[in-house]
């Protein structure tokens, strides 16, 4: 009983980062930008948060570095594809090579330093149910916080006017601004918005989830929420579920061995990122595309001359 709450405990920690990171990069696209720089925006967040919490001995100031720093970022590659329209595709991925080269060089006085433990919510009573007690309410209050955001996201997507301006964007942005709509400064907000979430994701990761610096630490968690993104076809209760599947398998190579698997650990750290390739060769055939609604003007250059 105690080893499945550890497991499911353990879970819903490397789950919660991909949750931010998918939720963000979810908005992002379903205004019709294709930002492939999570990667590189949440490694930011990570050495962001990390830096900020150890020079000031803050870690609630360390979330928000990481989140200024995930934003920033992520305003960076809306200059640069929004105004002065360059590739997105091309562009995120250079903004992923940026993202860990920056880390790397500034964390090289960091590696291998370490933090306090953040601290965690235990409901009275609650904590103590068998199981469930250690999963829903021995968390720290990311975790809460990150399906708070699922559910902010869904509601404003789908019933609000703010989410209404967002999905016209991205399915007609030519349309959206002939109706007033200033198509480049929303892009531009809601590119800030992922940005902030993928650096919190990155923040989780250095502050809560491993306490501690080590370079290129988000080992791909990044190409796994765009993964989760594609998985989801713009529902943000699905990407939920798709982060704690992919977080599922992470614990898996984690526990398999306990459990008396005898196989090479190397395969099962293939595990997580092998399931990524299986999902987006599935939802690439013909019949997952049809139901993948993605917007009609994803990834496709805006430009105006007024």
């Amino acid at each position: 009983m105690d080893l499945l709450a550890g497991i499911l405990f353990t879970l819903t920690i490397a789950s919660t980062p991909l949750v931010y990171a998918a939720i963000g990069e979810l908005v992002v696209e379903r205004s019709g930008v294709l930002n492939l720089g999570v990667e590189g925006m949440m490694i930011v967040g990570a050495i962001g948060g990390f830096a900020v919490a150890h020079g000031s001995g803050s870690v609630v100031l360390g979330i928000a570095g990481g989140i200024a720093a995930g934003a920033t970022l992520a305003l960076l590659f809306g200059v640069i594809t929004q105004i002065f329209l360059a590739n997105q595709v091309v562009t995120g991925l250079a903004l992923t090579i940026f993202g860990l080269g920056i880390s790397a060089l500034i964390g090289q006085s960091y590696t291998g330093q370490t933090l306090d433990t953040f601290p965690r919510l235990d409901i009275p009573l609650l904590g103590d149910i068998p199981v469930l007690g250690k999963v829903l309410f021995q968390q720290d209050v990311l975790v809460y916080g990150s399906i708070a955001l699922t559910a902010a996201v869904w509601w404003t997507l789908t019933r609000s006017r703010v989410g209404l301006v967002i999905r016209a964007i991205g399915e007609e942005h030519e349309a959206a601004h002939a109706l007033g709509f200033a198509v480049i400064p929303i892009r531009l907000a809601v590119l800030a918005f992922g940005g902030a979430c993928a650096g919190l994701g990155g923040a989780y990761l250095s502050l809560v989830q491993t306490p501690i610096w080590v370079e290129d630490m988000t080992a791909g968690r990044g190409w796994i929420a765009l993964a989760i993104v594609v998985f989801a076809a713009g529902r943000p209760w699905r990407a939920l579920l798709g982060a704690y599947l992919f977080g599922g398998f992470t614990i898996i190579q984690l526990h398999a061995q306990a459990f008396g698997v005898n196989i090479p650990p190397q395969y099962l750290s293939m595990i997580p990122y092998a399931v990524t390739i299986l999902v987006l060769i599935a939802m690439s055939t013909d019949a997952a595309r049809r139901h993948l609604r993605a917007p009609a003007c994803l990834g496709k250059t805006f430009f105006t001359a007024r």
